[in-house]
């Protein structure tokens, strides 16, 4: 028994010693982190550990690039602004690291001065992005102003030759693209002023080369050569025979009456609805080049009075079977003719006759017979009307080119 109790003793001895080294050990550990934690709760209300604040420059910046961005930048000046993007992005990047520090050992000096920089290279940015619409807007102007000048020369050359069709589709389109370009200037949408403008330069590129691939025989020396000797000819032979003769210009639009190899009268007259060109095949609405002679004179005609020429002659026939065989003219072509000098006034466009008024009509009527000869020619001149408007529609196109 005596020994049982000694043991109990010895145990709770133990237990007591133990108990008290635990007490010990636990208050070692934590006073150091009692000791921590109050330090830095009193260097924080020291203000030792404050959290800094993000730069004003990062909002400014974000400001600037979505001006930068509305003033399509992106577009006027590309290279410059793929720069500006790149220091965007990585001065973003940097910014991203240092909010991804612990606030109170957060350092935003190298981002500030990032987006300083950022914020002096973008304001560079503007101004030669102002200066860079500032010359597009100029050199718009100048291009609108080119353009209305050779929309202008296209136009009367159309109304001159009572052309109509495609061409004057294409210039009525052409006007209506520049009026919209005008418009978009006024708004300051330049790139889509420009766009206009390109619409404009398509049209008017087409109607000038058609036109250009069909008048371009008013400037064409060698065929005016020709020309002028059927002309001399008919004057001769009105001065050998003691006769009347007839030479019509198709560019000038005029009607020279000969007498004995001098001119009488000149009359001003009207042509087909393409009088310009020359008559190739029925309902073509061209005019015949050559020499002719009166055949017939009809004086009921339902164009007052009227003397008939004798289209198709041999000449005639020849060129216009040519042309069928070389595929040039449909096999069911006709070679047409009824081609007539007749009144009922020079303002109407005919089927591809020659047109007066009522009174040089009958100037005309009573004065020749059957046998008159008539000879019908595009121009006596490289001068003529129709080149002179061809010259000017290339000296406006060429001053396009001009740098």
């Amino acid at each position: 028994m005596k020994l049982l109790k000694r043991q109990r003793q010895e145990n709770l001895g133990k237990s007591k010693a133990g108990l008290s080294n635990g007490v010990t050990g636990g208050s070692s550990i934590l006073k150091p982190m009692v000791t921590s934690a109050f330090l830095l709760l009193l260097l924080s209300s020291l203000g030792c550990f404050n959290e800094k604040p993000v730069p004003p420059e990062v909002s400014l910046v974000q400001v600037q690039e979505a001006d930068l961005w509305r003033a399509e930048a992106p577009l006027y000046l590309p290279d410059q602004y793929a720069d500006y993007k790149e220091h965007l992005t990585l001065a973003q990047k940097n910014l991203l690291k240092t909010n991804a520090q612990f606030r109170w050992f957060r350092d935003y000096k190298a981002v500030q001065a990032e987006f300083l920089q950022l914020l002096n290279q973008g304001e560079e940015l503007s101004k030669k992005l102002r200066v860079e619409k500032e010359e597009k807007a100029k050199s718009i102007f100048d291009q609108m102003e080119s353009l209305k000048e050779r929309l202008r020369i296209f136009t009367q050359l159309t109304l001159m030759l009572h052309e109509g069709g495609p061409s004057r589709s294409s210039l009525t389109k052409a006007g209506v693209a520049l009026n919209e370009a005008v418009i978009l200037l006024k708004e300051n949408r330049l790139l889509a002023s420009e766009q206009k403008l390109a619409e404009v330069e398509m049209a008017i590129m087409e109607t000038e080369e058609a036109m250009l691939f069909v008048l371009g025989r008013y400037q064409n020396s060698h065929l005016i050569s020709k020309w002028k000797e059927w002309a001399q000819e008919t004057i001769e032979k009105s001065k050998e025979r003691d006769i009347y003769s007839i030479l019509i210009i198709k560019s000038e639009k005029k009607l020279i009456l000969f007498k004995k190899g001098k001119a009488v009268n000149a009359y001003p007259i009207g042509l087909g609805k393409k009088g310009w060109l020359k008559k190739r095949y029925a309902k073509d609405h061209a005019t015949p080049e050559g020499k002719y002679r009166i055949i017939g004179k009809n004086p009921r005609s339902r164009f007052y009075k009227a003397l008939l020429i004798n289209y198709p002659n041999e000449h005639d026939r020849r060129e216009f079977q040519d042309a069928q065989e070389k595929g040039r003219l449909l096999k069911k072509a006709g070679i047409g003719g009824l081609i007539e000098i007749h009144g009922g006034g020079k303002g109407n466009l005919t089927e591809g006759c020659i047109a007066l008024d009522n009174g040089p009509m009958e100037e005309i009527y009573n004065v020749v017979g059957t046998g008159t000869p008539v000879t019908i020619v595009g121009a006596l001149d490289e001068q003529n009307s129709i080149s002179s408007a061809l010259q000017e529609m290339q000296r406006t196109h060429g001053q396009k080119k001009t740098p």
